[in-house]
């Protein structure tokens, strides 16, 4: 509240600034007896420019267009004061806005037009002595030239800086906003696809049963709803990042190991029993992200099982820690054998998205055979230090 005050004060300030230099460039028109219409026309033409709000600057008031004109009519004016019986004022109202715009076009007309509308703004500044190289020695003509490339130097240095603060900031958003998708990108992959493989496989199998076994359709259907809800949930979180950019990160759906029990029991089925075998020893307090890491390594590793191991009768779920190590190991007895449509089998890049995340976390992550030549095997290990 304060800092906003702060800043009202000094905008009004400066436009206060502003308003009191341009009378003072006319009551200086005015003691020369000189036409007052020409400066208030190019004072009024650059407040105009320096001054319009930015909320209520139509499309066609571009950067470009506003730093310009002034420019111009300044140079016009000047270019008056060398016709005969012609002496052109100028004062500090003038220059202050030709500043402005130069900070303008600096900072905010397109690159391959800043360039040109910054010279503009400072040759007009810069001409404005020679209206008195009549009156004045030529040493106090040098002076005034030497104040107004000082003057320029500044104002555009200043500018250039902050324009560079600004692309650093748009590419710093541009990457954020990237990473973003990319997040939300993986959490679709690790959740929606997850329950949604299973909706088809259980469907696939209540299509079975619904002549063979009928009576037992009801606990595969109670599955089917159950993952069906579990993906409109990760959806709806998922667009819940998307809509609101301040609070969604908290709302991302992660996991961690105390979901890893639920995982499994939402896993089985009726054709596939999943065994949880962990270790009691393991303590609850790991780094966040590396149960997160686990929780997706599972889920991921049961999403493979129904894509490319339909056949697989028990897939076990092994945790344990030991010596500041967390093993997450699961190994299904499936013989690669699946039912499920082509469409169906992902884009192979799960596994790669896995390792990323287990060495991003200093740990190591095997995918194959299992040991016994039979089934399938994932095995994941990370440095789990507890935390303090």
């Amino acid at each position: 509240m304060k800092s906003g005050w702060l800043k009202g004060a000094a905008r009004g300030a400066a436009v206060g600034a502003l308003f009191t230099a341009a009378l003072i460039d006319l009551a200086a028109a005015a003691d020369l007896d000189y036409p007052l219409w020409r400066p208030a026309v190019v004072l009024a033409v650059g407040l105009t420019a320096v001054l319009w709000p930015a909320a209520r600057r139509p499309a066609w008031l571009t950067p470009q267009l506003r730093t310009t004109v002034p420019a111009l009519l300044s140079l016009a004016y000047t270019a008056s004061a060398h016709l005969p019986d012609h002496t052109a004022p100028s004062g500090p109202g003038e220059l202050a806005i030709l500043l402005c715009l130069l900070f303008v076009a600096v900072r905010h007309c397109p690159p391959r037009w800043s360039v040109a509308c910054a010279a503009l703004d400072a040759g007009a500044l810069l001409a404005t002595p020679s209206r008195y190289y009549g009156t004045l020695p030529s040493d106090g003509a040098l002076g005034f030239t030497l104040v107004g490339l000082i003057l320029i130097g500044m104002v555009a240095g200043l500018a250039a800086y902050l324009r560079s603060l600004d692309y650093r900031r748009t590419v710093a958003v541009a990457d954020t906003r990237r990473e973003e998708r990319l997040a939300i990108a993986a959490d679709l992959h690790d959740f929606v696809a997850h329950h949604v493989t299973g909706i088809l496989v259980q469907a696939q199998v209540a299509r079975m049963m619904a002549t063979s076994e009928p009576q037992g359709l009801d606990p595969v259907l109670a599955g089917i709803e159950r993952a069906a809800t579990e993906a409109l949930a990760s959806m709806r979180r998922t667009v819940g990042v998307l809509r609101d950019t301040d609070g969604g990160a908290d709302r991302r759906p992660v996991g961690d190991l105390a979901g890893i029990p639920g995982l499994t029991e939402g896993f089985a089925s009726p054709a596939q029993r999943v065994l949880l075998d962990r270790d009691p020893m393991l303590p609850a307090d790991l780094p966040h992200e590396v149960q997160a890491a686990a929780f997706r390594v599972v889920q991921e590793s049961l999403t493979n099982v129904r894509r490319h191991a339909a056949d697989a009768t028990t897939i076990t779920v092994r945790l344990r820690h030991s010596a500041g190590h967390l093993e997450v190991t699961i190994r299904d007895d499936g013989r690669g054998g699946t039912q499920l449509p082509a469409e169906a089998h992902g884009g192979g890049f799960g596994l790669v998205g896995l390792t990323e995340r287990v060495t991003a976390l200093g740990g190591e992550l095997r995918a194959g055979p299992g040991h016994s030549g039979t089934g399938w095997e994932v095995r994941a290990r990370f440095p789990a230090a507890q935390e303090p």
